[in-house]
């Protein structure tokens, strides 16, 4: 059907496909499916990268591995969980062994950082597109999308906005060496997945996501699973100083909304829980702040204006 976005193609087509079996606790429609083989939950995702779609062409082998695996630690990430086995789908246009060498550099550097085991996989022919699957642990009950109530409290993770940034500065190729923007392409190239925060939220958070197509976005998949508005405080929202000399203030608001490939988290937690909440920012040395709150309603508002879908952030098959 023209004009159907990637979520809805999931939806229609592809959400309840196959046996219907007890031990899944939960299919599509969150960061990661959970299944319960055993004694304990298994978080399972899977992210596809495509060149020229999910990273600039000339991008180092290094970067794009490391970010293949960055992406699906995020998402395990989100669901409070442990990270342990991944399978890499690789499919390149040539056997380039010196460019495989130092994909496999990044991606290995990362797994080992995360104590993740590269376990299986496959290499074939065509585009250049990478598929890895990573299967996790949950730590107890699982953070999803659906648990966010009304008077629960919004927070985000590190500084949303500063990706897209760094996207645009690498591809002004006359910008790349300049030291004063530097920390923006990192933000880009070598996202931090936020796996020890989600650790440290478990019993702690309502909702978790993670912000791979933008806040507004990712916020309002909470707001869907979970049945309720979230309201931005546009004044708790300041994009960070460097975002706001590279792109302005308007255009900084923009980004941070809309740019995608932060890979920070956005959840909610009861109002009671802010202690709680720091404390686990502390453990995980990374840092949080109370963007909104929770209310009765449906969709992401910004102040009192509500966010429209088409501006919400990245579509794969938007006209």
């Amino acid at each position: 059907m023209a004009g159907c976005s990637e979520f809805q193609l999931i939806e229609r087509y592809l959400a309840r496909l196959g046996a219907i079996r007890d031990d899944v606790l939960l299919g599509p429609g969150d960061d990661a499916a959970i299944t319960q083989p055993g004694d304990r939950p298994l978080l399972m995702a899977l992210d596809t990268l495509v060149e020229g779609v999910h990273f600039p062409a000339d991008l180092p082998a290094y970067w794009v591995g490391y970010r293949a695996l960055a992406v699906n630690l995020s998402d395990i990430a989100a669901m409070g969980g442990e990270p342990c086995w991944a399978l890499l789908g690789l499919t390149l246009p040539a056997p380039d062994e010196p460019w495989v060498a130092e994909f496999a550099d990044g991606l290995g550097c990362l797994a080992r950082d995360s104590g993740v085991a590269l376990i299986g996989g496959d290499v074939t022919r065509g585009p250049l597109t990478v598929s890895l699957q990573i299967t996790g642990r949950a730590a107890g009950v699982a953070l999803r999308r659906d648990g966010a109530h009304p008077g629960d409290v919004v927070w985000v993770s590190g500084r949303p906005g500063e990706a897209a940034a760094g996207l645009a500065v690498w591809q002004q190729d006359g910008d790349r060496e300049l030291a004063h923007w530097r920390g923006l392409q990192q933000a880009f190239i070598a996202p931090r997945p936020r796996v020890a925060l989600g650790q440290a939220l478990a019993g702690v958070a309502s909702a978790a996501i993670d912000l791979s197509d933008g806040l507004a976005a990712d916020a309002g998949h909470i707001a869907e699973r979970s049945g309720v508005a979230l309201h931005l405080d546009p004044a708790c929202c300041r994009p960070s100083a460097r975002l706001q000399r590279w792109a302005g203030e308007a255009g900084a608001r923009r980004l941070q909304l809309g740019g995608g490939d932060d890979y920070e988290l956005c959840f909610t937690a009861p109002r009671g829980a802010g202690g709680a909440v720091r404390a686990a920012a502390r453990r995980a040395r990374t840092p949080v702040r109370c963007i909104g709150e929770v209310r009765q309603g449906e969709g992401v508002w910004w102040g009192d204006e509500r966010i429209l879908e088409a501006a919400a952030g990245y579509r794969h098959f938007a006209d």
